[in-house]
């Protein structure tokens, strides 16, 4: 798997985790799920996301250029 699947997946992830936080546990669990939403809003303004970095050090792999798949 290549990193942008592994980004997309860590965070629909955090956000249903958080939800669900919210819902049993407390609702300012919210303002994490508020910070995920920010995150992708300025990585797609930037093309710059701490999560991709993270990746890149744990040496997920980048889909090469030209792959449709």
């Amino acid at each position: 798997m290549y990193i942008d699947r592994w980004l997309r997946l860590i965070a629909g992830s955090f956000t249903l985790i958080s939800l669900a936080l919210a819902h049993y546990l407390d609702p300012r669990w919210l303002w994490f799920t508020a910070f995920i939403g920010l995150n992708l809003l300025q990585s797609g303004f930037t093309n710059w996301c701490p999560m991709m970095t993270i990746l890149e050090k744990l040496g997920v792999p980048k889909q090469p250029q030209g792959c449709c798949k």
